[in-house]
C-alpha cells in the first residue's frame, strides 16, 4: 500500500484521530511505532517512516508505543469497505482463522494458494498473514495478562502461541518488555470473577442511540437483552459460548465478556466491533451523504450512524427471511416460538461446550479473577461491569440444530418454513458463506438462489452479515416511507436512481431513510 509521506505526517502533526488505524508512524530514533494522534512530540521528517499495519512496523523492528497504545486502535476502515481478497483475508485473519486453521486454512477459504495470498497481502500490508495474526495474538496476550489471574504459560496458548518461548519472544519484541512486566502493571482493583473488560475503540463520531435502539427493538429474549444503555447478548464461538454487554462511553464501547474458553477472546473482540461498525470511517460516511440537501439536516444533527452488522451470518439470515412482510414485534414473537424449541447451554455455563479447554485456559472463577481493561490506559479503571451475572443468555442456535426442527417449531407459512430449512442446510452443509470474509458477489447468488428468498432479504443479509456498506433496498416499505417524509421519491425505480448519489455509502443512507421513517 503506498502512503503519501507528506498526508501522513500532517495528520501526524495535528494528532488526527481520524487516522488511527489508518497508518502507523514509527520514529526511527526512539525504535518505536505509534497511532497518528499520539500525544508525545512530533518527530521530525528525517526520523520518521509509516506503515500499513502495526504488523508492518514490528516486522521492521519497531516495537509499541506505551503511551498511545498503537495495538489498540480501531481497525481501518478499509478493510470493511473492501469486498476483494485482501480485504476479505482481513477480515478473516482478525477473526483468528489463521491461529485456528494455519495460512492453508485462510488460503483454502479464500480460494487461492498461499503463496499468491502471502504476495498480495504483503504488498498491501507490508507483512504477511502469520505477521498479522502474530501482531493481533500479542495484542490478546497482553489483554489476558493484565486483566486475569491466568498463569502466563496458560495465556501463552490461549492466546494462539505455539509455545512459551514463542511467547516471551514476541511480547519482549513487540512491547520492550517480559511478559511479568506487563503484569505488573495492571491495575489493582479488579472486576467481577471469570470476565474480562475491553475498550472498543472507534473513529469519532458516534450515534450510540441510533445503534442501541436499532438492537434493542429486534433483541430476542434469552440470547438479547437491553436496559436502554448496555446491551447484551450470547455469542457462538470457535471454542465455545460466551456472553457480552456492551455499554457506549464517550471514546469508546466498554465490552464485558463472559468466555468458556480465553481462546476466543480475539473472535469476540473482533465480532463485537463488527456487530456495532466500529471500524467505519464516518466523516467519510457522512461528507458524502451531506451532499444531498434532503439528507444534510439529518446528518448535520445526527452524525456518525452507523449500519448495526451481525455477530452470526446465519442468525441474521434466518431473521431476514422472518421479517419478510411482517413487522418487527411479530417477527420477535415467530423468532422465540422457535428458540422455544431448541435446547442449549446458558453461555456462561461451565459445560457449555462438549471440547472443553484445560483447566489452566479457563478463565479462574475465584475473587479476583478478570478485570477491567483500558486498551488506552490500563491504569484507569472503568465501571460498565454492572454485576449483574444472574441472567443468564444463550447462543442463537447453528445451522444443523435449525434444520432438524420439527414443524410446529415453525409458526409461519410453509413456504418461509422451507426456505429456512433450505438456508439452514446450505450453510451446515458449507454450500453457503455468511461470514465476514465471504464473497459478497458469490453469497447474494446463493441467497437468491433459495426458495423463498429474493432481492429483499438477500440484500439485507449482505449488508448486515457480510457487510457490504453500499447495499439499497429501493423497495423496502420503511424505506421509502422515510423518503417520503425527506421529500425524496417514494418510488422503488426513481428512489433507486436518486440513491446512486449516495454511492458507496448507501447502506448508511439506508440507515438514515429508516430513522426518518
Amino acid at each position: 500500500m503506498e502512503l503519501d509521506f507528506e498526508r501522513c505526517y500532517r495528520a501526524v502533526d495535528s494528532r488526527d484521530q481520524r487516522f488511527d488505524g489508518w497508518f502507523y508512524t514509527a520514529v526511527k530514533t526512539t525504535g518505536i511505532y505509534c497511532r497518528p494522534s499520539c500525544p508525545a512530540l512530533t518527530p521530525k521528517r528525517a526520523n520518521v517512516a509509516f506503515y500499513p499495519s502495526a504488523a508492518a512496523a514490528q516486522r521492521n523492528g519497531f516495537r509499541a508505543c506505551r503511551r498511545c497504545r498503537p495495538d489498540a486502535a480501531p481497525g481501518s476502515p478499509e478493510w470493511d469497505v473492501r469486498a476483494d481478497v485482501v480485504g476479505r483475508a482481513m477480515r478473516l485473519i482478525s477473526d483468528g482463522v489463521v491461529d485456528r486453521e494455519g495460512v492453508p486454512g485462510l488460503a483454502g477459504r479464500l480460494g487461492y494458494t498461499e503463496r499468491h495470498l502471502h504476495r498480495m497481502i504483503t504488498a498491501e500490508l507490508g507483512a504477511g498473514p502469520l505477521a498479522l495474526a502474530r501482531a493481533q495474538r500479542a495484542q490478546t496476550a497482553r489483554i489476558l495478562i493484565e486483566t486475569t489471574e491466568l498463569g502466563l504459560a496458560d495465556i501463552a496458548f490461549a492466546a494462539g502461541f505455539g509455545s512459551v518461548r514463542q511467547f516471551n519472544d514476541t511480547i519482549q519484541e513487540v512491547y520492550a518488555q517480559p511478559p511479568s512486566a506487563l503484569r505488573s502493571r495492571r491495575p489493582a482493583t479488579l472486576a467481577g470473577a471469570g470476565t474480562i473488560t475491553v475498550r472498543l475503540a472507534y473513529r469519532a463520531p458516534l450515534h450510540a442511540e441510533a445503534l442501541v435502539s436499532f438492537l434493542a427493538a429486534r433483541a430476542l429474549p434469552g440470547v438479547e437483552e437491553c436496559d436502554g444503555r448496555t446491551y447484551r447478548r450470547g455469542l457462538s464461538l470457535p471454542h465455545g459460548v460466551a456472553t457480552v454487554a456492551l455499554t457506549p462511553a464517550d471514546r469508546w464501547i466498554s465490552a464485558t465478556l463472559t468466555l468458556a474458553d480465553v481462546r476466543d477472546l480475539a473472535p469476540a473482540v473482533a465480532r463485537c466491533r463488527r456487530l456495532l461498525d466500529l471500524d467505519a470511517d464516518p466523516v467519510a460516511v457522512d461528507t458524502t451523504l451531506a451532499a444531498d440537501p434532503a439528507l444534510r439536516p439529518g446528518v448535520e444533527a445526527e452524525p456518525g450512524v452507523r449500519v448495526p452488522r451481525a455477530v452470526d451470518g446465519f442468525e441474521l439470515a434466518v431473521r431476514a427471511i422472518v421479517g419478510q412482510q411482517v413487522s418487527v414485534r411479530s417477527a420477535r414473537t415467530t423468532l422465540a416460538h422457535l428458540l422455544s424449541h431448541t435446547t442449549a447451554e446458558p453461555a456462561d455455563a461451565d459445560d457449555a461446550h462438549d471440547a472443553r479447554p484445560p483447566a489452566g485456559q479457563r478463565l479462574r472463577e475465584r475473587p479476583g479473577a478478570g478485570g477491567p481493561h483500558d486498551a488506552n490506559d490500563a491504569n484507569d479503571a472503568n465501571d460498565a461491569n454492572d454485576g449483574d451475572h444472574e441472567r443468564r443468555l444463550r447462543a442463537f442456535p447453528g445451522a444443523a440444530v435449525v434444520a432438524e426442527l420439527p414443524d410446529d417449531a415453525f409458526r409461519m407459512p410453509a413456504a418461509r418454513r422451507e426456505s429456512i430449512r433450505a438456508l439452514a442446510r446450505a450453510v451446515a452443509g458449507g454450500e453457503l458463506d455468511l461470514d465476514p470474509g465471504a464473497d459478497r458477489d458469490a453469497a447474494t447468488d446463493r441467497l437468491t438462489a433459495l426458495p423463498g428468498v429474493g432481492a429483499w432479504t438477500a440484500g439485507y443479509v449482505t449488508m448486515r452479515a457480510i457487510g457490504d456498506p453500499d447495499v439499497f433496498l429501493p423497495t423496502d416499505v420503511a424505506a421509502r416511507r422515510g423518503a417520503r417524509a425527506l421529500g425524496l421519491p417514494d418510488s422503488p425505480t426513481a428512489l433507486a436512481a436518486h440513491a446512486q448519489s449516495w454511492r458507496p455509502w448507501r447502506s448508511y443512507a439506508l440507515m438514515r431513510l429508516w430513522r426518518s421513517a
